[in-house]
C-alpha cells in the first residue's frame, strides 16, 4: 500500500532550527541493499533502536521521509518527562496486571535518567540539564489527584514532592497556580541536537541512514522482507517501524490506531533578565494539568519557550498561535508586550490507552510508537526495547507488552470532531480556572 503523501519536507523555522548546526543531508536510497533489519523512521524511536543493534553487530538501515530530526524528534518541546501520562497509577495497574505496571513503572520512571546516561556516554552537545519538572495544578481537583499519584509513585523512588503556595510561586515565577508536584528526574534537552547527535552516533556505528526515502511498500521474500522506497529496495530480516505521529499508510491498519495530534510552540529572542529574573529560576521545565496544557521552559541565554496543543488545518498547516501567546501572558504576565520570534509545530501520535505500543503483528515486523507527549524519553526507552527483542529477547520478558494492533474506536468521527472538541477543551479548563480564582 502506497504511503500517505507529505505535503511539503521542509523543515520549520524554529528556535531549534536556528539553536542547531544544519541537518546533514542523508542521500536518497538509489540501491538495492541488503541487511540484518531495516528502521522505517529516523527519529528518537528508530536512531535508538539502530545504536543498540549496530553495538551488538546487526548490519542497519535506516530509512525516513525527510532528514535528520525532520518530524517529531526535532520539533519537540524538548522536556524529558520521566513517567506514564494521563492514567493514574490505579488504572495502570488495572489495565496492565502487576507485572507489567511494576516493570513499566520503574522503566518509564528511570527513564529520564536513562536518556541523561546516554547522552554522557555517546557524548551528545545537545543542552542537556537535569533540573526538575514542576507539574502545576490548574485547580483543587487536580492537587487532590496529584496527591493520590505521588503516593503511589513514591512507592516506586520516585522522589516525587508536593509543593504549595509561596514555594511553587517561587520555584515557577507564575501566581497563575497555587500548588505543583516537582519530579526532580526530569530536565530539558535541545531536540534536534538531540536527534544530530544521535544519527552521527549511529553512523560511527556503520548505521547507513538514507533520507528522503519513504518507505512505500513492503513484500515477503522467503525469510526475509523486502521494503521498497522510490528509488531502491532494502532487504532484511526485520522491519522495525518507527513514524509515530508520521504514520501513514506503508503497514496497514497502522495508522488507524493512533490519532495524531498538533503540539505548537512559541519562542522569544534572549530577553533581558529584568523581565524573565523571577521565571523558573531554578532551570526546572514547566507544564500543567488542565485538559489542553501548556509546557514551557527558559533556555540559558533567557529565552523563553511556550507549548501547547494546535489546530490542524485541512491544508497540512496548524492554527492556535495567538491563543498560545495569550495564555503565556495570562501565565507569565511579564511577557506581555515580548516578541515572540519563533512559531513552530509538528505531530505526536494519542492511543487510545494513553500507553505507548509495542506490536509484533508479523514475523519479523515490530512497531513501537504512541507516547502521548511524553516522547522525549519514551521514545528512546521504545527503541532499546524494540532492539532487545530483535536481538533474542522473548517478548514476555520485554519492559512493554506485545499488544494487537487494532484500530482507535470511532476514529473517523473523532478525526473530524478533533477541533470542536479542542475547543471545548479549553472552554472547560477556563471555566475550572476562573471558578478557581
Amino acid at each position: 500500500m502506497p504511503a500517505d503523501p507529505i505535503a511539503t519536507l521542509s523543515s520549520p523555522q524554529s528556535l531549534w532550527s536556528d539553536t542547531a548546526p544544519p541537518s546533514p543531508e542523508s542521500a536518497p536510497l538509489a540501491e538495492s541493499l541488503q541487511c540484518d533489519v531495516v528502521v522505517v523512521g529516523g527519529g528518537f524511536t528508530g536512531m535508538r533502536a539502530a545504536s543498540v543493534l549496530a553495538e551488538a553487530g546487526a548490519s542497519v538501515a535506516v530509512l525516513d521521509a525527510g532528514d535528520t530530526g525532520w518530524g517529531a524528534s526535532g520539533r519537540n518541546g524538548g522536556q524529558v518527562n520521566p513517567m506514564l501520562p494521563f492514567n493514574s497509577p490505579e488504572r495502570l495497574r488495572g489495565m496492565l496486571g502487576t507485572r507489567y505496571f511494576e516493570r513499566l513503572t520503574q522503566a518509564s520512571l528511570n527513564s529520564a535518567d536513562e536518556l541523561f546516561a546516554m547522552i554522557r556516554t555517546y557524548g551528545i552537545d545537545c543542552g542537556a540539564r537535569q533540573n526538575g519538572w514542576l507539574k502545576v495544578n490548574h485547580n483543587e481537583a487536580a492537587l487532590r489527584r496529584a496527591e493520590n499519584d505521588v503516593k503511589s509513585w513514591n512507592a516506586f523512588a520516585a522522589g516525587m514532592e508536593v509543593l504549595h503556595g509561596d514555594e511553587v510561586r517561587a520555584m515557577s515565577g507564575s501566581r497563575a497556580y497555587a500548588s505543583g508536584v516537582l519530579t526532580p528526574r526530569g530536565g530539558a534537552v535541545q531536540p534536534l541536537r538531540l536527534a544530530q547527535g544521535l544519527a552521527a552516533h549511529c553512523q560511527r556505528l556503520g548505521v547507513r541512514i538514507f533520507g528522503r526515502s519513504p518507505a512505500l511498500a513492503h513484500r515477503r521474500e522467503g525469510t526475509k522482507w523486502v521494503v521498497t522506497t522510490p528509488s531502491g529496495t532494502v532487504r532484511a530480516g526485520w522491519i522495525l517501524i518507527a513514524t509515530n505521529g508520521y504514520t501513514g499508510g506503508f503497514y496497514p491498519g497502522l495508522a488507524r490506531s493512533i490519532i495524531p495530534l498538533a503540539p505548537i510552540q512559541i519562542a522569544t529572542r534572549p530577553l533581558d533578565a529584568s523581565v524573565v529574573g523571577d521565571i523558573l529560576p531554578g532551570g526546572q521545565t514547566i507544564s500543567d494539568t488542565r485538559r489542553v496544557i501548556m509546557f514551557a521552559r527558559r533556555e540559558p541565554d533567557n529565552r523563553m519557550v511556550y507549548g501547547g496543543l494546535g489546530r490542524m488545518r485541512p491544508d497540512g498547516g496548524i492554527d492556535g498561535f495567538d491563543w498560545l501567546r495569550k495564555d503565556a501572558e495570562r501565565v507569565y504576565p511579564q511577557l506581555r508586550g515580548v516578541e515572540w520570534t519563533y512559531r513552530w509545530g509538528g505531530r505526536i501520535a494519542l492511543t487510545e490507552d494513553h500507553l505507548p505500543h509495542l506490536h509484533e503483528p508479523e514475523k519479523g515486523v515490530l512497531i513501537g510508537l504512541g507516547y502521548n507527549g511524553r516522547g522525549v524519553a519514551m521514545s528512546h526507552l521504545m527503541g532499546r526495547v524494540m532492539a532487545e527483542r530483535v536481538l533474542g529477547t522473548a517478548p514476555e520478558a520485554l519492559t512493554f507488552p506485545t499488544t494487537a494492533l487494532k484500530g482507535f474506536s470511532l476514529r473517523p468521527l473523532k478525526m473530524a470532531g478533533l477541533n470542536l472538541a479542542l475547543k471545548a477543551m479549553r472552554l472547560a479548563d477556563a471555566l475550572e480556572v476562573w471558578r478557581r480564582n
